[in-house]
């Protein structure tokens, strides 16, 4: 069981490594972008079939937090507005829940900090091939999604967040991700806004990114600012889930 794991967990890292080194072009190829689709689709099979839906990552021991925490993607969005909430300690900071939700919500920090808390210490895996271990504290995800109340059809939460990813800051072109709407209500999926003690830093995602302790780095995306319930994806971005996704990148990233 553990050789099938660790078998299929190589096989992901391994198909997006080589897209990060450079090897785009291959994801245009049909036998490639079939490979990654059977890879992704091994993984989740294999995670719910030895771990089942509501397993949980591991967790850890203070001793065991790193002494830095390694930070992964976007360092600073670098625009003009995310700057202005920095300057004012975010106050005007909101999260706004969307989509196929019967009451949409739009919730201020100071709102979401007073919700009842989760503290974790986990490890973050990044598709690049490193980890680091950090205590994550934030509001789980499932009752904010709760208080929304998805529609029946709601399958999907897509994350938007305040991150541009390319120099001209085109709107078209920020940071998204996206859970099905199971992982999205596991108990280890948070809203955090503070690690390992203190307020969450700006290179890692200040004031709220998503913690989803079993999944890649890459699925925890940082500055959140939207959440929108959807049954499918076919009408955001590039219709693959997510904005790696849209480049190559399978969309399930459990580990």
């Amino acid at each position: 069981m553990t050789d099938r794991r660790n078998f299929l967990r190589r096989a992901l890292a391994g198909s997006s490594t080589l897209l990060l080194s450079g090897c785009y072009d291959l994801s245009q190829k049909p036998w490639f972008t079939g490979l990654l689709g059977q890879v992704e689709h091994l993984t989740q099979a294999a995670q719910h079939v030895f771990a089942g839906p509501h397993a949980l990552a591991p967790e850890y021991s203070k001793q065991d937090i790193a002494p830095v925490f390694r930070a992964n993607g976007t360092l600073d969005p670098g625009t003009a507005d995310y700057a202005a909430h920095v300057a004012s300690q975010f106050r005007n900071w909101r999260i706004t829940v969307g989509g196929l939700v019967s009451h949409p919500l739009s919730l201020s920090m100071d709102a979401i900090r007073k919700m009842p808390a989760r503290t974790q210490i986990t490890r973050h895996d990044c598709v690049e091939g490193w980890s680091c271990i950090g205590e994550w504290t934030g509001a789980p995800l499932a009752p904010v999604l709760a208080a929304a109340e998805p529609k029946p059809n709601a399958r999907y939460v897509i994350f938007y967040c305040a991150d541009p990813m390319t120099a001209e800051g085109d709107p078209e072109h920020y940071y998204y991700e996206s859970l099905d709407l199971a992982e999205a209500m596991h108990p280890q999926t948070i809203l955090a806004y503070r690690l390992n003690n203190q307020d969450l830093p700006v290179a890692h995602g200040a004031p709220v990114r998503l913690r989803a302790e079993r999944q890649l780095g890459y699925k925890q995306p940082k500055y959140v600012q939207r959440i929108e319930l959807v049954e499918d994806f076919s009408r955001i971005g590039g219709g693959k889930g997510g904005y790696w996704e849209d480049l190559g990148y399978t969309w399930y990233g459990g580990i």
